[in-house]
């Protein structure tokens, strides 16, 4: 038996061997990058790939090694592809992103827009971003505030994309792709849920609780505390008080915002109520123009891969090979396809460093779909 000193020694000597080779080839892979760029051919060419792999497997002696040698080469052509984005995109042959950089938020109806009614934490949202003087108004549903912007009734609309307990407003992610509409910034605000009734109303006269579904998901601790209480969706917290003062039946409730119990003169009948105490929801503030704001270090992308094995992994790569920090990804099913999904990511970066380029420079080669869905200030930069 061999000593494993000299079995390490053997190993090191092999693998400067396969660093020496590697560089070589990576030589070569620029050699193909001027071809193409010269000839204006794709990158990726899925035949020859095929082939090439179907070739190396035929080298393998030990046949124990065959998906090892495979899945070598899938990743040493997966880097020879991204080596060519980076060569196209220093050529001046990369994609535009279509993205104007702009000193501040244009306005032309200086209008926003916010789903629900007065008092709702979009509202909040909106005035916490854009000042308390901003010409706001609402919108019945997430949809309308989207319908606003591009039927140019409004300059933004005030989204909220998810909280840090409840999770992801699915829809919302939904509505980015069916618009042609962009992220231009984003505003986290605390949410205080509190229990609001009738003037007259105590907390033992309550029998039904009205909220948004996020709302009744974030007070479930309280709520789990009177399980006799029926508790009926609303389609926003301010619209649920609404409800309360239309009624005007001392045994209903809503859970929505202090601000929302001095709007519509109700009581609170109890504080604090989220199971969370850092409860928190992030809003999106969208505009119609591809735009985005100097200092923007935000980068979200939305994209599709082909249902197989390795796809998302494949193209996630792009960020790690151009040292991307990938700072949130969610997935959303797709319409009228069974089990196959969109991802919406989220990055450190602007569109115009040379590696968020690079980079989407191989996912709109390789990506089935793929959408910027704006560049924008983080939120720790925002709040200085």
């Amino acid at each position: 038996m061999k000593d494993l000193n000299k079995i390490r020694e053997e190993i090191d000597q092999i693998d400067s061997q396969i660093v020496a080779l590697y560089e070589e080839r990576m030589q070569r892979t620029t050699e193909v990058a001027d071809y193409k760029i010269s000839v204006g051919k794709p990158v990726l060419d899925k035949q020859r790939e095929m082939e090439k792999m179907e070739k190396v497997k035929s080298l393998v002696q030990n046949k124990e090694n065959q998906y090892g040698v495979g899945e070598l080469f899938e990743q040493i052509m997966a880097m020879s592809r991204k080596r060519q984005y980076q060569l196209l995109n220093q050529h001046g042959q990369g994609r535009e992103f279509g993205f104007r950089l702009v000193e501040e938020l244009p306005f032309r109806t200086k209008k926003v827009v916010y789903q629900g009614v007065e008092g709702a934490y979009s509202q909040i949202a909106m005035e916490a971003y854009f000042g308390t003087d901003v010409s706001g108004y609402p919108v019945e549903s997430w949809r309308g505030a989207m319908e606003a912007i591009q039927a140019g009734e409004a300059d933004y609309a005030v989204l909220p994309i998810e909280n840090s307990s409840a999770g992801i407003v699915g829809e919302n992610f939904d509505l980015m792709l069916e618009y042609e509409n962009y992220i231009v910034a984003e505003k986290t605000i605390k949410i205080n849920h509190v229990l609001l009734g009738l003037p007259e109303a105590e907390l033992s006269d309550i029998q039904s609780v009205y909220s948004h579904p996020q709302a009744l998901m974030q007070s479930i601790d309280f709520l789990e505390e009177h399980k006799n209480w029926d508790r009926i969706p609303a389609k926003n917290t301010a619209m649920a008080a609404e409800q309360v003062v239309q009624e005007q039946d001392k045994s209903k409730a809503a859970i929505a915002s202090s601000r929302t119990a001095e709007l519509y003169g109700l009581k609170i009948l109890k504080d604090n109520i989220n199971y969370s105490k850092d409860n928190s929801t992030r809003f999106i503030i969208v505009g119609g123009e591809k735009i985005r704001l100097k200092g923007a270090d935000k980068v979200s992308i939305c994209f599709e891969v082909s249902h197989e094995s390795g796809s998302l992994y494949h193209m996630l790569s792009h960020f790690m090979f151009n040292n991307l920090n990938m700072v949130k990804i969610e997935s959303r099913p797709i319409k009228d396809k069974s089990f196959e999904y969109r991802f919406f990511v989220d990055l450190e970066g602007e569109l115009g460093e040379g590696a968020v380029q690079n980079a989407w420079q191989g996912l709109s080669e390789e990506a089935l779909f793929v959408k910027v869905l704006g560049n924008y200030i983080s939120e720790v930069e925002a709040n200085g």
